[in-house]
């Protein structure tokens, strides 16, 4: 199928909560029989090479991180004890790789962990390059600079839809989806990362807002368009709070009670809006539900 989501990039090294990625992964892997492939970047070969022993025991990596000198390969084997443990609850097929064999016939879901080293951001972009999406976690306000920078570079560098996972594990999402829409590029290049979501939601909304939009098409035509690929959505006109888009983008988002969020990320210059706030600068920082974000 077309506009389908086959691959699903995890990077697990950020700050966040892990286990609300890995909730998310799941949640869209069953929606579209995807494979999970999470990745861990380190910046030493040989705690990477340990990392990838077969038949690791969580004993034995228990033992590893005792006897662990640095705090980074600690939270590396804790990575590890987790995505062990998450494949295990789920029954899901542990890979080498998303090519191992054929995804397309498989009966169970599947995942891979693989260690990769060097530049965390180049890694996980040009990963992401031949991903369908990328899944990250929230950025809360404490996260380092380090997990925002790779979040850029994902969305600037990769050419793939960025999916950013909520604060907290969440119990679905895609089933009622928010398609923010402003007329731009950006926002376009997301509709179109949203229509396999959209196609499989029981409730779709388009928001648009004369304080939100900029030259472009407006969104009677976005609701043709998604007609077109079978989609039926309603259009909802929201207002900013407090002249704060964002604000009013994720007031209109609980109202329809979404479980998920498209939009397109900084029509405006990045530099602007961290200055001088902006709608995806809010959404960043305050969304409690899954986000899609592409430019």
């Amino acid at each position: 199928m077309a506009n389908d989501v086959r691959n699903i990039l995890v990077p697990l090294n950020g700050a966040g909560n892990i286990d609300a990625v890995l909730r998310v992964g799941l949640l869209h892997a069953r929606a579209f029989n995807a494979h999970l492939s999470t990745v861990l970047v380190g910046d030493d070969p040989n705690e990477m090479a340990a990392l990838t022993g077969e038949g690791l025991s969580s004993s034995m990596i228990n033992e590893m991180m005792e006897a662990a000198e640095h705090e980074a390969h600690r939270r590396m084997l804790q990575v590890r004890l987790k995505f062990d443990a998450f494949v295990k609850e789920n029954d899901i097929e542990p890979k080498q790789g998303f090519l191992e064999n054929d995804p397309l016939t498989q009966s169970r879901l599947s995942a891979s962990l693989e260690f990769l080293t060097g530049s965390e951001h180049e890694a996980v972009t040009w990963r992401a390059r031949l991903s369908d999406i990328t899944l990250m976690p929230h950025l809360g306000p404490n996260d380092n600079a380090r997990a925002s920078e790779v979040l850029h570079a994902v969305l600037y560098d990769s050419g793939c839809p960025l999916v950013i996972a909520p604060p907290s594990p969440p119990v679905s999402s895609g089933n009622r989806l928010c398609i923010a829409w402003n007329g731009t590029a950006e926002a376009a290049s997301a509709l179109r990362g949203a229509i396999p979501y959209a196609k499989r939601a029981e409730a779709v909304q388009i928001l648009t807002s004369v304080d939100y939009h900029r030259r472009g098409p407006e969104a009677d035509t976005v609701q043709d368009y998604l007609r077109l690929h079978g989609v039926e959505a309603e259009i909802r006109v929201f207002k900013g709070i407090d002249r704060d888009v964002g604000a009013g983008i994720l007031a209109a988002c609980a109202d329809f009670g979404a479980d998920m969020l498209t939009m397109g990320a900084y029509s405006h210059s990045r530099l602007r809006q961290m200055i001088l706030g902006g709608a995806t600068r809010h959404i960043l920082e305050h969304a409690e539900l899954t986000v899609l974000m592409s430019r």
